[in-house]
Formats: C-alpha cells, structure tokens, sequence
C-alpha cells in the first residue's frame, strides 16, 4: 500500500525528531536514567519514556539528551536517574516514575528548582565551586 504524501511527511517529521533526541551535539543537560535489571524491574522503561514524551512536550529535544545506564547501586530506590545540568548540582534522583519524570522536566530543567523528595545524592556546596 503506497503512502501518501502527507503521510510521509508526518514519517519524515517523526523520523528528524528521533535522530535528534540521539544527537549529543550542543546538548548541555543530561537525563541518564538507570536500567541495570532492578531498573527494568521497577519501571524504568516507563520512566524513560516519560522523560521523552515530557521533552517532546515541552520541546527540549534539542536542549536535553537522554541515555541509558546500568545499574547506580541505588537498587533501593529505583528507578534512579542522573541530571547532570549547567548551574545546578549533579543530583540523583530515586523513585522515579512517569509522574516524578514530568515533574523532573518542569521544576529541574525548566524552573532551576531541585526536588528535594526524590534526591538519593547531590555533592555537598563546599565542593560545588
């Protein structure tokens, strides 16, 4: 069945928008979020996509990247996720679902505001200068 045109168009657009959440290249804030075998467990797959369904949301695709690790140790508290952003504190956040995700996106990246509930680390301000 042969596509038409708009609908290769919508492919296209789709397709330009995966290849650049890839993309590190000019990107300064990234979302590492951690899926050893107790990520998976529980939910960091929900997680991610939440960050990148809020990123397209918010259309930070091109601001922010988003990775993948193994597990951080923090089995505790998974899902774990990383935020490495210019200007704030490298934090770990814990407990991370699809809703933390959001919020995530909205108070840390957008609003420079840490959500103190969820942070399993930060470095301590004596180091941070």
């Amino acid at each position: 069945m042969a596509m038409t045109l708009d609908e290769l168009r919508k492919l296209r657009e789709t397709k330009k928008t995966d290849i650049q959440r890839r993309e590190a290249e000019g990107k300064d804030i990234q979302i590492i979020v951690g899926m050893g075998t107790c990520g998976l467990a529980a939910g960091a797959k929900n997680t991610l996509d939440a960050f990148i369904n809020a990123l397209d949301d918010n259309k930070l695709v091109d601001k922010v990247m988003v990775r993948q690790t193994g597990c951080m140790g923090l089995c505790h508290s998974e899902p774990t996720v990383e935020l490495i952003a210019p200007g704030m504190p490298n934090v770990i956040y814990g407990n991370v679902d699809g809703a933390v995700a959001k919020e995530i996106v909205i108070k840390h990246i957008l609003g420079k505001e840490l959500l103190e509930k969820n942070i399993l680390h930060k470095p301590a301000a004596d180091i941070m200068k």
